[in-house]
């Protein structure tokens, strides 16, 4: 066991920063809603909005932090005999799980003590969350199939939270939109551990065995049709969206960025680590980018079409 100040560091490393990219789903419910409120009298109340849903996102990241401490301590003996994941700094023993333990319920409570004075309902939500996410470590990601939809409950419950903490409406499309792309998310990154683990993935996850390439191959082409069509939907029939259907106009990016994520798993093997693609990936970054800014402007431009 390493002693020094690098177990701050390792205990950073640990808490996965880059993963909690994953808590920018509760800013959804706030970008796509907001523009019902955008009035100069109203200013004030949507700093006040912006404020809190920013707030909630921090909050969230102490608790998904705390998760991923306890998902490292659980799952150490089989961490180290993962070819990527005995790096981890408890799996490399680099971090005493003392010290990794402390933290994790540190931040767990620091994350739903801080959530009961933004909103109660918050509070409750991230409790709900992390009570799904002990289940996942222990039970559920041992299950076939449901630990891909636990980590799905997992977004929506993000997105159900952003919505409570500023007190907005989301329409059941946006919900549907972020459960079937978590799905999508989730068994490309099941893809990826089978090709990456061969024959050792039911030592690492038992689950593992009961998958194959090919079944997940067509698994994921429902799952992405699915979202396209979702989201499609969302454009045509959300009432919190302009009437003129605008919004039906980002549907090449959203389509473009499925089949680019599809290229990154089968081409460049990048399922694995979704932020990663993300971050790495030019193309898919500037498609997210430019949805995002054109989502703004169809929203904030014509709100009152």
């Amino acid at each position: 066991m390493r002693a020094g100040p690098s177990w701050l560091a390792d205990l950073v490393v640990s808490a996965r920063p880059k993963q909690w990219l994953k808590n920018g789903v509760l800013i959804l419910p706030l970008v796509f809603s907001v523009n019902l409120y955008w009035h100069p009298a109203n200013w004030p109340e949507l700093l006040r909005m912006v404020t809190t849903v920013l707030l909630a996102v921090g909050l969230f990241s102490a608790l998904t932090a705390a998760q991923y401490l306890f998902n490292d301590l659980v799952d150490l003996p089989s961490d180290r005999l993962h070819p990527l994941k005995t790096k981890r700094p408890l799996a490399a023993g680099r971090l005493n799980p003392r010290v990794a333990a402390g933290a994790a319920a540190g931040l767990a409570l620091f994350a739903i003590g801080g959530g009961l004075l933004l909103n109660p309902l918050f509070a409750l939500l991230e409790a709900t969350y992390l009570v799904l996410m002990v289940l996942y470590t222990l039970v559920l990601k041992h299950q076939v199939l449901l630990d891909v939809f636990a980590i799905a409950a997992g977004f929506v419950l993000r997105a159900v939270a952003g919505a409570v903490v500023i007190g907005v409406p989301v329409s059941p499309w946006l919900y549907l939109c972020v459960v079937l792309g978590a799905l999508f998310l989730g068994f490309g990154k099941r893809r990826h551990e089978l090709l990456l683990l061969e024959n050792n993935a039911g030592r690492h996850r038992p689950s593992l065995d009961e998958y194959s390439v090919p079944l997940l191959d067509q698994i994921l082409v429902v799952v992405a049709t699915a979202t396209v069509v979702a989201y499609s939907l969302y454009t045509f029939t959300a009432e919190t969206l302009p009437r003129n259907k605008a919004m039906m106009l980002t549907i090449p990016l959203v389509l473009y960025g499925v089949l680019r994520y599809f290229y990154l798993i089968h081409q460049r093997n990048l399922g694995g680590s979704p932020e990663e693609a993300l971050l790495s990936d030019r193309p898919l970054l500037a498609a997210v980018a430019l949805w995002l800014l054109s989502s703004l402007v169809i929203l904030y431009v014509f709100r009152g079409s």
